[in-house]
């Protein structure tokens, strides 16, 4: 097995600590058959979801970020004023601006760190990743904060049952740095979008092609409209095609992979990609049942449910791997370094 490296005198990135958070409220399949025609059956059926996590009304986004940002900073043993840059990957930011990274800023009590928010939908956390791991590689900086962080339920339409016994809010955290003598961290990654998708998934009011007016809220547009089937039939063949591309041009194959942890957006297009891949289940991080898809925050709460389970470990070869609207595709290969 070979894994295409830089340069060793080159900075590597690595994840040097991971924070997840999600609210304590419950929405489960039994709550949401007294809103919708569902049943639990049909949904854990075609999804995978038994529950999810949702926000007290006033409850923010920046207010996920910074709970999970404050566990992952206390499990590095860190104080927020050493971080360099935040960075807040979400589709429901408090406000279009100030960047929710600002508020996390002030928030954290992070006077050091700059920041900017990134829309990808359910890849940002993917693609913030990146962003950060450039950054640290550079050596502009020392330590990023990655935040993938979604409040689901501000803009689900609790009317629509094909859209609101998906998703979830919840927010993870993970902080990177340069890798000490040794270690590999981020090795490889590939990103891709497809705009002819955006008709297929995304929320049409609240821009500016569509500011919201009476009419834009009376046809119920500024909620997540989705195509399941579409979306469901590209993200299978596309989370595997971009991950198939990472292996190969790394000359390993799915069973040299430790871990693979992918956008927990529904349990078959999981099952189905592992498949694809030639991944046994035991090695697929899957805690959809208990989260929903909260967007941004999957990738990084299933980190979390990793490490808690003993199911990662240092030195393993983990595979992430993303889907969303726009769409927007994203696969990294990394060594595990804690």
């Amino acid at each position: 097995m070979s894994l295409s490296l830089k340069p060793r005198n080159s900075v590597r990135a690595k994840i040097s600590a991971v924070g997840a958070y999600v609210p304590p409220r419950l929405l489960t399949n039994a709550d949401l058959e007294k809103m919708v025609e569902t049943n639990d059956e049909w949904i854990q059926t075609r999804t995978g979801i038994r529950e999810r996590h949702i926000v007290e009304p006033g409850t923010a986004t920046s207010d996920l970020a910074v709970e999970a940002a404050r566990i992952c900073l206390a499990n590095r043993g860190i104080h927020p004023s050493e971080l360099d840059a935040i960075i807040v990957a979400t589709v429901t930011p408090d406000m279009l601006f100030p960047a929710t990274a600002c508020i996390v800023q002030a928030k954290l009590g992070a006077p050091n760190a700059w920041g900017f928010d990134l829309s990808a939908a359910c890849s940002g956390y993917l693609y913030a990743l990146q962003i950060g791991a450039k950054l640290i590689e550079s050596g502009a900086q020392k330590k990023v904060l990655i935040i993938g962080a979604d409040v689901m339920s501000s803009i689900v339409d609790y009317t629509d049952r094909s859209t609101c016994i998906l998703f979830g809010d919840g927010a993870g955290a993970t902080l990177l740095e340069p890798c000490e003598p040794g270690e590999i961290g981020l090795i490889d990654y590939v990103h891709e979008v497809d705009g002819t998708g955006a008709a297929s998934l995304n929320m049409p009011a609240g821009g500016s092609l569509h500011p919201a007016t009476h009419a834009t809220i009376d046809a119920r547009q500024h909620y997540v409209h989705q195509d399941g089937g579409s979306v469901y039939k590209v993200a299978v063949r596309k989370m595997a095609e971009l991950t198939e591309c990472v292996l190969k041009r790394n000359d390993i194959t799915g069973a040299d992979l430790d871990c693979f942890i992918p956008h927990q957006a529904n349990r078959r297009i999981i099952e189905a990609t592992a498949d694809r891949l030639g991944m046994p289940l035991e090695r697929v991080v899957i805690n959809i049942d208990r989260y929903g898809n909260t967007t941004a925050a999957t990738i990084p709460l299933a980190m979390d449910t990793a490490i808690k389970e003993n199911r990662i470990k240092k030195g393993d070869l983990v595979m992430l791997a993303s889907f969303g609207g726009g769409y927007t595709i994203g696969s990294t290969l990394l060594r595990w370094e804690f």
